[in-house]
């Protein structure tokens, strides 16, 4: 927006140079005052030869300055509301932990219950660790401050990668996983981040599907793209709420007693968009959830 100014402003001192009329010089004078002070242009009296020039002009400076300013605001209150969210999140791991240590410091605690409280104040500090490695991560991919390469890669191995990571969770819920992948189809992706993605889709299935139930994760090929279905048979999913899961920092309904950010879903959306990928889901409640992945293919 300053450089918009400053050439206009040069533009001034070399036309003052060449334009006689006190008149004129005095309008050109107007209107920059105008633009630097954010006012509206008035067209009145600058309808004819080179001042209908001049106003065309200006005011394609005027919309440029407005755009920058409307979007610096924008910005900023972006800023201010994931500010906000951000405190919001973290509050509660962190009173957790505060409390689990003032108890620790009292005398007369038995030992077993020592153990239960180092326990839970290591569990807390594991969940802050990775709510602070997701909102940066989050923060950085809102602003395009982390680029990542996606090439032509087998999938199966990317998906084994992030079944290994949930594996030991599910079972302690006697959740299975099967992968029924027939075809290890090679699409454009990231290996590490698409992981990630399925690792928040698993564990998600995981924490929210009764236990003794199943995860199924399926594949179906098509010419240009590739579908990787993610299907538990969990609690399910209001209709309505299917597009605002994917919002940052929404927990649906009835999900207030289950551990959770808010932020994993956001976060695998903005990684397959960088991969021009997709993610949907459908759902039914009672009945589970099925979150789809869509990828490109490429040739083998």
């Amino acid at each position: 927006m300053v450089a918009y100014i400053l050439a206009g402003i040069l533009g001034v001192l070399f036309l003052g140079e060449k334009i006689r009329s006190r008149k004129q010089y005095l309008l050109f004078e107007t209107i920059l005052k105008k633009l630097t002070d954010g006012e509206p242009l008035d067209e009145n009296g600058l309808k004819e030869g080179s001042t209908a020039v001049l106003l065309e002009r200006a005011k394609q400076l005027e919309n440029k300055i407005v755009m920058e300013r409307r979007e610096a605001q924008e910005e900023k209150e972006m800023v201010k509301s994931l500010v906000s969210d951000m405190s919001h999140q973290l509050k509660t791991p962190l009173a957790n932990i505060r409390l689990y240590q003032e108890i620790l410091k009292q005398d007369g605690i038995e030992e077993q219950q020592q153990k239960l409280f180092w326990e839970k104040l290591e569990h807390q500090t594991e969940k802050l660790d990775w709510m602070l490695a997701s909102l940066f991560k989050m923060v950085r991919l809102e602003q395009k401050a982390i680029t990542f390469e996606a090439k032509p890669q087998k999938i199966l191995g990317t998906i084994q990668r992030a079944v290994e990571s949930v594996y030991e969770k599910a079972e302690k819920r006697d959740i299975a996983i099967y992968v029924d992948i027939k075809e290890d189809q090679v699409l454009w992706h990231n290996r590490r981040w698409t992981a990630e993605v399925f690792e928040n889709l698993l564990e998600n299935a995981v924490k929210y599907a009764n236990p003794g139930t199943k995860i199924m994760i399926l594949q179906e090929t098509y010419e240009t793209y590739t579908e990787i279905h993610v299907k538990d048979e969990g609690k399910g999913i209001p209709k309505e709420e299917w597009n605002r899961i994917f919002q940052r920092f929404y927990r649906g309904k009835g999900t207030e007693d289950i551990e959770g950010s808010g932020i994993g879903l956001y976060l695998s959306r903005l990684i397959l968009e960088m991969e021009q990928g997709a993610l949907t889901v459908e759902s039914e409640v009672g009945n589970g959830s099925c979150f789809t992945v869509f990828l490109q293919n490429c040739k083998n």
